[in-house]
């Protein structure tokens, strides 16, 4: 069989919409090469791997790659896929050049262009996310392995994002308690509350692929009786009180429910929010006091923000 690489040239702000586009477009894995990797100093906190080769990266921006079948369909799949990153203009999302091209690659070479990029991560205290064809033991009695698959989830759970995301849930949580997860994506939030320590865990989005993933990745990592994933437009209709919600998705999506967070929790209950751009912090800070909260933490990797609220 042989498959189409489409390579899209773009900015580290729209990496996680477009990666959520592909994946709902059908591609099997997507390949992020980042400019800023090759310069960037490697901080060894938590013995982070890296294997990279100049040549891959482009000379500066982002490129992501996603590979599709290359069949009758492709010209109107890739139309579909241009309309919809174009529309995330509407969101303020900076696109960069937004260039895209297509080239092809047979088999093979699908097979392994994206798995040299994803090798174990280490990605707080306990947490290591390995992918599934890596042979990764633990190295410490109380370290915590996620398995993923990335040609089958929303990326490899290593973006800074979700790192903050991981690293927030492993200082909060407590023994036992109840976690909501809204975006879930690949479920590798809600796998992470469970090994943390979480007794059930309802994660919800409104994709319906996002929610097979995350029953999957449940599956594979052997949680998915403490899982339980819906496909659901944010907290609408939500009657579960938990202990903490954690959203890592776009700033102008957290601030769309921030009220109906801060009804649900419980006293004293926590709100991890991620996936926010240094230009949105303040707006959402100031949404999630609005509603209620008070700030205990904004941590920042990279680019990327995150803000711990409390109820």
């Amino acid at each position: 069989m042989k498959w189409s690489e489409l390579c899209i040239h773009t900015t580290n702000e729209a990496i996680e919409p477009i990666s959520n586009i592909l994946h709902e477009a059908g591609a099997s894995g997507v390949v992020i090469e980042d400019s800023q990797d090759l310069i960037k100093d490697r901080t060894t906190e938590f013995g982070e791997m890296y294997e990279l080769d100049p040549t891959d990266f482009p000379e500066e921006g982002i490129l992501l790659k996603a590979y599709l079948p290359l069949n009758s369909f492709l010209g109107e799949t890739v139309e579909e896929i241009k309309q919809a990153i174009n529309n995330l203009l509407l969101y303020d999302i900076d696109l960069g050049s937004n260039r895209i091209t297509l080239s092809e690659v047979n088999e093979e070479e699908w097979a392994t262009a994206w798995k040299k990029y994803y090798k174990p991560v280490k990605v707080s205290e306990k947490i290591t996310i390995t992918p599934t064809w890596e042979e990764y033991s633990a190295v410490s009695s109380d370290e915590l392995i996620i398995e993923l698959d990335p040609g089958m989830a929303f990326g490899t759970g290593t973006h800074p994002t979700t790192v903050l995301s991981m690293q927030a849930l492993e200082r909060y949580i407590e023994k036992d308690q109840t976690v909501l997860d809204v975006g879930a994506g690949s479920g590798v939030l809600s796998i992470a509350s469970v090994l943390l320590g979480a007794k059930q865990v309802y994660a919800y989005d409104l994709d319906e692929i996002a929610v097979k993933t995350t029953k999957i990745n449940a599956k594979l990592n052997k949680v998915d009786t403490k899982i339980t994933a819906k496909q659901n437009n944010l907290l609408d209709n939500v009657t579960h009180q938990p202990d903490i919600i954690v959203s890592n998705i776009l700033a102008e999506i957290i601030m769309r429910f921030e009220k109906d967070a801060y009804h649900l929790l419980k006293p004293g209950g926590i709100f991890i929010t991620s996936g926010i751009i240094q230009t949105k912090k303040q707006q959402v800070k100031q949404a999630l006091i609005a509603a209620g909260f008070e700030i205990l933490e904004v941590n920042q990797m990279e680019d990327w923000i995150s803000i711990i609220a409390k109820k």
